[in-house]
Formats: structure tokens, sequence, C-alpha cells
């Protein structure tokens, strides 16, 4: 049997990974090695769209499936997010000011720290298909049932990130 040590707010942690313990000025400060880390941190996804009542949708919808998001109006915003966040997912809306989701996912797609992330375009059936679409994982239409299409899109791309981390890429 494993001992493991169980701290507040932190998840069960198998005693065979080294825990160092100091207290600097009263705090108290526990380093994980990064694996550990990396397994009990959620999962972070960028949502980036000029609707606010899109925006705070999908940031709700993806918080329910217990994401933490980050959010940003344009993709001009979105570069300065990606400067300080490293997101597994990226959900972008196609048409917006200052930079547009094609212009964006050009720069994702062209910058070697980013180029991987799985890029969901939501968009409005109206506006048809596009290049950037084409290097998206996923669609979703926003004028069609968005949550089914997300699930569907999340369950796929999710499962494929997991995998690629499993195999050790």
């Amino acid at each position: 049997m494993t001992a493991v040590t169980v701290l507040p707010d932190y998840p069960v942690v198998p005693r065979e990974f080294p825990l160092l313990l100091s207290e600097p000025r009263g705090e108290l400060r526990i380093s994980l090695p990064p694996l550990v880390l990396k397994l009990h941190m959620p999962k972070v996804a960028l949502v980036v769209d000029d609707s606010m009542l899109i925006r705070y949708s999908l940031c709700r919808y993806l918080e329910g499936r217990g994401f933490t998001v980050e959010a940003a109006v344009n993709g001009e915003e979105a570069i300065e997010v990606l400067s300080r966040v490293h997101p597994d997912l990226i959900v972008t809306d196609m048409r917006m000011p200052k930079m547009s989701g094609s212009e964006f996912i050009t720069a994702l797609k062209s910058n070697e720290k980013t180029a991987r992330i799985p890029v969901l375009v939501v968009t409005s059936k109206a506006n048809g298909t596009s290049e950037a679409d084409e290097r998206a994982e996923f669609v979703i239409y926003k004028d069609i049932d968005v949550e089914t299409q997300m699930d569907a899109a999340l369950e796929v791309v999710m499962e494929k990130q997991g995998r690629g981390h499993s195999a050790g890429k």
C-alpha cells in the first residue's frame, strides 16, 4: 500500500514524491515536482470573442467543465494573454476588430510555443467556411445548438491531447 500525504487545498499526493517544506516569514511553502503539479492543475482555456454575451456564455460553459478560463475581446488582446498564459484550448470568433480570428490563428500557428494548441472556431453558419476554419480542430456554429457542438468538440480535442501527453509528446 502506498502512503499518502493530504494537505489542505491540495489533492492527495503519493509519498514517493518529495515535498519540500519551508516557512520563510511565517508562510508555508510547498514544492511539488512538475509532474505532480501538471497532473492536478485544471486545464486552461482562452476564449476570444468581441461579443460580450458569447464570450460570457463560452467562459461559463468551459468553467462548468473544469477549465480555468482567460478571455480576450480580439486577437490582439489574446496575443497579450498568451504572453503570460499557456492554454490547453483556444476558442475564437472569426470576425473581430483590431485582429480577426483568421489573423489570430495565423499568429498562433506561426509561433512554435502556440502552434500545437487546439483551436475551436466559433462563427455564424452564414459566414461560411474560410481558410482559418481549415486550420482549426472544430468549427462551432453560433446559430446551432452551441452546447452540443462544444461537448462533441471537447470530447475529441481533450482525448487527443491526453493521448499526446501520455505518448510523451
